[in-house]
C-alpha cells in the first residue's frame, strides 16, 4: 500500500523541518528540489509543497537560479507551534522550554486578568470542569488525559481574555504542555500545588477579581518554570549512570 499523499508530505515536511532546527542543514546551506527528492523518496511536487510551507515559517527562502537557501534563527517564525514542536523535539529542548515560560510570564497573567472581566459563564464552566478533570487524572496518573484538561483550561483563558492577539497564542501555550508531558518532563503524578493553582484562577476569574487571577496565573507559571529548570539539571545532579 502507498502512503497517501498528505502523509508523505507531513513526514518530509517533520524530516525537513527538524533537519534545519537541528542544524543538520545549517543558515546558509542551498538546498534543491532534486537533492531532497532523492533523499528522501518523494516526488518534486511534494517537496516543492514542503519548501512553501517551510518558507511560510521562515526557515527557509526560495528563489529562482539559487535554490532553496536555510535561513538563520532570527529569520524563524519562532511562534509557529510546529517551529515550537520541532525545537522540543530535537533542539535545546531546556532553553526553549525557559524561554517559552518567560513568554509566558509575559501574557498569561494579563489575560487571566482580562478574563476576569470578560469571561462568559460558559466559558467559567469550561475552565471549572477542565480543572476537576485535572483533579481527576492527576490522581490515577493519566497524563495524557492531564494534559487535554490542561490545554482546555489555558485555551479557554486566553479566549476568555476577549483579546484576538492573547488567542493566537493558544498554539504556544498548548506546545510547551505537551512538550513537558511528551518528553518525560512532567512527573508521574502532577504536582497538587500546581492543580489548586489553576482552581484559584478559575474561581478568580469566576468571581471578577482581576489582581487574585493574575497574581494565581503568575504563580502557575512560575511553578512550572521551577520545575523545568530542575528537570533540566537533574542529570548533571545525579552524575553518570
Amino acid at each position: 500500500m502507498h502512503d497517501r499523499p498528505d502523509a508523505l508530505h507531513d513526514s518530509l515536511l517533520t524530516a525537513l523541518g527538524t533537519g534545519v532546527v537541528s542544524g543538520k542543514y545549517p543558515a546558509g546551506r542551498v538546498l534543491t528540489l532534486e537533492a531532497m527528492s532523492a533523499e528522501h523518496g518523494v516526488s518534486r511536487s511534494v517537496v516543492r509543497e514542503a519548501v512553501r510551507v517551510l518558507e511560510a515559517m521562515g526557515l527557509v527562502s526560495s528563489r529562482r537560479r539559487v535554490g532553496i537557501t536555510v535561513q538563520p534563527v532570527r529569520q524563524w517564525n519562532v511562534f509557529d507551534p510546529l517551529v515550537i514542536r520541532w525545537r522540543l523535539d530535537v533542539g535545546d529542548r531546556a532553553a526553549q522550554l525557559v524561554s517559552l515560560s518567560e513568554l509566558r510570564l509575559g501574557f498569561e497573567p494579563a489575560a487571566a486578568a482580562l478574563a476576569a472581566r470578560r469571561a462568559t459563564p460558559d466559558q467559567c464552566r469550561v475552565m471549572a470542569t477542565a480543572v476537576s478533570d485535572m483533579v481527576v487524572h492527576g490522581r490515577t496518573g493519566d497524563l495524557e488525559a492531564y494534559l487535554s484538561a490542561d490545554e482546555l483550561f489555558h485555551q479557554t483563558l486566553l479566549e476568555a481574555s476577549g483579546n484576538e492577539m492573547f488567542r493566537a497564542l493558544t498554539g504556544v501555550v498548548a506546545e510547551l504542555l505537551a512538550g513537558r508531558t511528551h518528553h518525560g518532563m512532567m512527573p508521574e503524578k502532577p504536582n497538587i500545588a500546581a492543580i489548586a493553582l489553576h482552581d484559584e484562577v478559575a474561581r478568580a476569574i469566576r468571581m471578577g477579581e482581576e489582581e487574585s487571577a493574575e497574581r494565581a496565573m503568575r504563580a502557575i507559571i512560575a511553578e512550572a518554570a521551577s520545575a523545568i529548570e530542575e528537570d533540566a539539571r537533574a542529570p548533571s545532579d545525579r552524575g553518570a549512570p
